[in-house]
């Protein structure tokens, strides 16, 4: 089969999701799943699964099937997902839909920003440095999340990389579609500022926590508090819980730690009745204990 260079390759029409039909196969890396030129017809590539490394990774949620915007049951306040149903079709006809198995890369850092990310279901870590050398995870990210949105208006490169926990569907939206489609939306200009501001708060939690933070304790729960509201839902009594994506490893990066210090940790915290952790869900108790951690 010959190869298709990455320049020659482009997203499928806006509006039409990839279908199994339309898969070929393909000797082109398995974490490439897609490219794209200027052209506007789809050439996508074979949907290739990647092992998963069940025994560092705790079990992912099951991932839901990508649905219209409007109907979505993972639409979020303050994203883009949550703009008003007339402007969010007008996005939503700019758009095509893909799906990324589990440990897959999206996009690399220093990579050429040509279009961004909104993410409809699953999760991604978005993580600095490069492989050869040392890496920072910067954060996770889950539904309603948008990814290369700074780079994209700023027609720069990606200054993170992004690489999927769990499996996911997005949006692509290139980049002059995107810029067209703010032209054209008020309401979504003013929604792409409050992106950035979210964007900064989280930048600016990390430097909190890494830097303010005295004990390793109170590192790993400012960790685990970020998390909650990040990617968690607030339940009844004033309870978070989340899904436990990173392996203790990735949580002691963030936590400028070791991994048994982390397993450590987080048994104290769980014999404390602080958090408890069950189906690879991880719930919050008493968000206050954790936050009153130096």
């Amino acid at each position: 089969m010959r190869h298709t260079s990455r320049s020659n390759i482009s997203f499928p029409e806006a509006g039409n999701p990839l279908s199994a039909a339309d898969l070929r196969p393909s000797r082109e890396p398995p974490w490439k799943a897609w490219a794209f030129t200027g052209g506007r017809q789809a050439r996508p590539m074979a949907d290739m699964q990647l092992p998963v490394d069940n025994h560092k990774r705790p079990k992912s949620a099951a991932r839901q099937a990508p649905v219209g915007c409007a109907a979505c049951a993972n639409r979020r306040p303050g994203w883009f997902c949550s703009l008003g149903n007339a402007v969010l079709a007008d996005l939503e006809l700019a758009t095509s839909t893909i799906s990324l198995p589990a440990q897959a890369s999206l996009f690399t850092q220093g990579e050429e920003a040509r279009c961004l990310y909104l993410i409809c279901g699953g999760y991604l870590k978005l993580t600095a440095g490069r492989p050869q050398d040392r890496q920072m995870i910067v954060r996770v990210a889950g539904p309603g999340s948008v990814l290369g949105l700074y780079a994209v208006l700023a027609h720069g490169v990606y200054e993170v990389s992004a690489e999927s926990l769990t499996p996911a569907q997005l949006r692509p939206v290139e980049r002059e579609r995107f810029l067209n489609f703010l032209r054209s939306h008020k309401e979504a200009q003013m929604r792409a500022v409050q992106c950035i501001c979210q964007e900064y708060r989280f930048a600016l939690q990390d430097a909190c926590r890494i830097s303010l933070a005295e004990t390793v304790a109170g590192r790993l729960g400012r960790l685990l508090l970020e998390l909650a509201h990040q990617i968690g839902e607030h339940l009844d009594g004033g309870e978070f819980r989340f899904p436990l994506l990173l392996t203790h490893e990735e949580m002691a990066s963030m936590a400028c730690t070791t991994r048994e210090t982390v397993t450590r940790t987080l048994g104290q915290f769980r014999k404390d009745g602080w958090i408890r952790i069950e189906d690879s869900l991880i719930t919050l108790v008493d968000p206050q204990r954790l936050q009153l951690l130096n």
